[in-house]
């Protein structure tokens, strides 16, 4: 009898494994859906990456003025718009995101 009963209790939680992973994998992930705030953000985040990949190794002082100003102003928003708004997890995937793949001058 108690073998019956380990049997039916392992058969179950062996269906309820296979079930929930036949649930996540049939359940689509959507990640790439982002609010207009995220995408706000991921746009300065991106903007102000391109500033800083020209000037890798320089000190803030050695911008040329107008890129020292557009800086200065993608870091107010991204402060004010975005890091003390989002969540952790928000900005932590937006600063993952940021794209990377660009050539210089554009």
């Amino acid at each position: 009898m108690t073998s019956i009963l380990l049997l039916a209790i392992g058969i179950a939680v062996a269906v309820a494994l296979v079930g929930s992973a036949a649930f996540q994998f049939l359940t689509p992930i959507n990640d790439d859906v982002l609010s207009p705030l995220e995408k706000k953000c991921q746009q300065i985040a991106n903007e102000g990456y391109k500033i800083h990949s020209l000037y890798p190794d320089s000190n803030p002082e050695n911008l040329l003025e107008d890129d020292m100003k557009r800086l200065l102003y993608l870091d107010d928003l991204w402060i004010k718009d975005c890091v003390s708004v989002l969540t952790a997890d928000s900005i932590f995937s937006i600063v993952n995101n940021v794209e990377r793949d660009f050539f210089y001058g554009e």
